[in-house]
């Protein structure tokens, strides 16, 4: 075959075509301008408004498989939680079951000692239920308010306690609404009385906001006073009644100063996040009736 016949051309995979950095300028620029043109113009707003439809069923089909994984994982987690809580429930009423029990004849051989004696018997308190509605802003004074006041029968200095212990102290009344601070402010004191050693104190809170917690003031060295020892209202002072709870004794250490032990209480109530409370109310309670009847 002769020379002159054969194609000289190179096949196209060899085309050179624009040089790539001439490219690159040209890319360049017409991304500046684009961005400049959107920021200014906002023109590529509806366009990702309509991938974002259009790809919104892709996108849901592809998260189906994740969130089936993580509805399965959070009702076995779920189920293996209610399971135990229950577990722990029964626990809990067998005990409560065989405390009721003792406290029930406790009380009657209370009651027949003091008619026996011819003693007053005890206040008993009423109560009336009342919601938070939201906590007091002074960073200096823990307290709330709640949805009960003067025109509610609330009393200033009326005691106040969730379902766990003591909350606190009615300090400010008003028409609908009244004030309570909590139990960890400093400067409110309580009587109290450990249940074990029967000893007589009073509790000071520690005005700390994010822990709160009491410390039991002039309790010397040689205190009987030990960690997980249970401390109720001794009612000694006439505000709170006798034996509700307010904490459990969680350190017990010989550093107080000034010749007296430094007890530290962690309170039974939920002082941060309690939403429903009781004021309590102390009335005397009428035994003429009770006195005739168990007397001959």
């Amino acid at each position: 075959m002769p020379l002159g016949t054969l194609d000289r051309t190179p096949p196209p995979f060899f085309k050179q075509g624009t040089p790539a950095r001439t490219k690159l300028w040209v890319l360049s620029v017409l991304a500046v301008l684009l961005m400049v043109v959107d920021a200014r113009l906002q023109w590529t707003a509806p366009l990702r408004s309509g991938i974002a439809v259009v790809l919104y069923p892709v996108q849901w089909v592809a998260l189906q498989p994740v969130r089936a994984l993580q509805w399965v994982g959070a009702h076995f987690t779920a189920l293996e939680a209610a399971r135990r809580d229950a577990q722990e429930a029964r626990a809990l009423l067998a005990q409560q079951a065989e405390r009721a029990g003792l406290v029930e004849f406790l009380t009657q051989e209370n009651l027949t000692l003091r008619r026996l004696l011819q003693l007053r018997e005890r206040q008993a308190p009423t109560a009336q239920a009342a919601e938070v509605l939201y906590t007091l802003p002074d960073p200096y004074v823990p307290g709330v308010v709640i949805d009960r006041g003067s025109l509610h029968g609330v009393a200033l200095g009326a005691p106040v306690m969730d379902g766990f212990g003591v909350l606190g102290q009615v300090t400010r009344v008003h028409p609908a609404t009244s004030e309570v601070t909590l139990l960890s402010h400093r400067q409110l004191a309580i009587p109290v009385l450990n249940t074990r050693t029967g000893e007589r104190y009073l509790a000071y809170g520690t005005g700390e906001r994010d822990m709160p917690a009491l410390t039991l003031r002039f309790v010397p060295l040689q205190t009987a006073t030990a960690a997980g020892d249970t401390v109720v209202t001794s009612g000694m002072d006439g505000v709170y009644p006798p034996g509700l709870p307010v904490g459990t004794v969680s350190e017990v250490s010989a550093d107080g100063g000034e010749g007296f032990a430094h007890v530290r209480v962690e309170p039974s109530a939920r002082v941060r996040d309690a939403q429903h409370v009781l004021v309590l109310r102390v009335t005397l309670h009428s035994t003429t009736g009770a006195q005739q009847e168990g007397r001959p």
